[in-house]
């Protein structure tokens, strides 16, 4: 087998890959000979079929089966033959496939990127220091009884945090347009679901009131012949309603999986809950904010754009499924879901996928077993039996190495930490829970 290689660009290589034609033709006479024996033609005895007749029925179809499966093994000797790590699938062009002539084909294909690591130093990682009071318990609380609660009918002016019902006319330039008009529909004030000025402008108002909003889309409105448009919209104002919240009591306890224990439990249920909340949203801050300077430190590391095209795939079907797509036939998730709003993200994945790679083979760093148990641990204390999720866990060996996966890039993750400065931030778990980290 003869194998030539040159880099056209980057990471790309083209593959020029000679096998020999007696490869083929032995396999294509091989496997004539081996169907042969079981074919059935009109004329011949069952195993007695001539080799003349089965090339001249078989033969093509035969030798197209047989270059497919030789192209794809001389490819893999070749990549191995000459140390070549492929990113993705190659684009295989044939360039000699006539019978009694050698094979010669060229493949094209991305390699994976040599990773140079560069050494983190002085580093400086801003980590978040909060504790979960009975007053952030409380709040949780209080958002469990609104999500229990129900809507009551009131006589009184609207009032931020309501939910009102109302009829609306929307016009531009004394014209109704596409989506500005509604009946009947409910709308909780101060939920920010309308355009600036909307919710404002109900605000105040009485059951059977009527009122007119001079309003402007914004300039950047998904609607191109809306944008910063002026407009008028005429409501009426149906119903105003206020939510009563549930009670404090042994039904809501139970709808949040507490039978027993009262209060007392349902609080300390709630107070671990935030506490487990409270843990991974510092490490994730912290861990975000290595990624990021790990990120920025290789700026010139190239990444194959197969690798890119896969995680643009891959995340593109998250979303969809997230917002409850299904598979259909009539559905282009290129358009719906162009690759330009995935791009930047997954560029950013790929490279610190192969940084990560790189680094747990320099440093031979293995999921340890513990942490691992721990971890799965962890997300099982969130379910009403935690050893059945155990079990399964370490019963799906796929699940299994994603929660490795996971533990391995920590133990990095905590490797690099070591060259950081750590700078400790007093604030409260609400401020730790939503607080943006940011690093030197």
């Amino acid at each position: 087998m003869q194998v030539s290689i040159e880099t056209t660009s980057g990471l790309e290589r083209r593959l020029t890959v000679g096998v020999p034609a007696e490869r083929v033709d032995v396999e294509v006479d091989n496997r004539l000979k081996k169907a042969a024996g079981n074919v059935r033609l009109p004329g011949f005895r069952p195993g007695k079929i001539p080799m003349k007749v089965m090339r001249q029925r078989f033969g093509a179809g035969v030798r197209q089966e047989v270059l497919g499966e030789v192209m794809s093994q001389s490819f893999q000797e070749a990549i191995m033959q000459e140390n070549l790590r492929p990113a993705g699938q190659p684009s295989i062009e044939p360039k000699n496939i006539d019978p009694g002539k050698d094979l010669e084909y060229v493949a094209t294909f991305e390699v994976f990127p040599e990773v140079e690591v560069s050494e983190l130093k002085d580093f400086k990682v801003e980590k978040p220091v909060a504790e979960v009071t009975d007053a952030d318990v409380d709040t949780i609380i209080e958002t469990f009884c609104k999500q229990q609660g129900s809507w009551e009918v009131v006589e009184r002016a609207a009032q931020d945090g309501d939910r009102v019902n109302i009829d609306y006319q929307g016009t531009k330039e004394g014209e109704a347009f596409d989506g500005g008009s509604a009946e009947g529909s409910d709308l909780e004030l101060g939920s920010g679901r309308m355009i600036p000025g909307f919710e404002d402008g109900i605000a105040g108002m009485s059951a059977g009131e009527e009122k007119t909003l001079s309003l402007s889309f914004p300039e950047d409105y998904h609607a191109e012949e809306l944008k910063g448009a002026a407009v008028e919209f005429k409501v009426k104002l149906n119903t105003v309603s206020e939510m009563v919240p549930a009670a404090v009591d042994d039904e809501l306890f139970a709808k949040y999986g507490v039978e027993e224990g009262g209060e007392e439990a349902f609080r300390k249920e709630v107070a671990q809950n935030m506490e487990r909340e409270l843990k991974n949203a510092v490490e994730s801050k912290v861990k975000q904010q290595v990624m990021d300077r790990l990120y920025d430190s290789h700026e010139g590391l190239e990444v194959p754009r197969a690798l890119i095209e896969q995680e643009i795939s891959a995340m593109r079907g998250q979303m969809f499924q997230q917002f409850g797509g299904a598979g259909s036939p009539d559905l282009d998730l290129d358009s719906l879901l162009p690759a330009e709003m995935f791009k930047d993200q997954a560029e950013r994945r790929v490279k610190l996928g192969l940084i990560m790679a790189e680094l747990v083979s320099r440093n031979e760093i293995k999921a340890d077993a513990d942490k691992v148990r721990a971890a799965v641990e962890e997300m099982a204390s969130t379910y009403q039996d935690p050893q059945e999720v155990i079990d399964y866990y370490y019963a799906n060996r796929q699940e299994l190495a994603a929660v490795e996966s996971k533990v391995m890039e920590d133990q990095v993750v905590d490797n690099l930490l070591q060259n950081a400065d750590i700078i400790e931030v007093q604030c409260s778990y609400q401020d730790a829970i939503g607080r943006e980290g940011a690093e030197g």
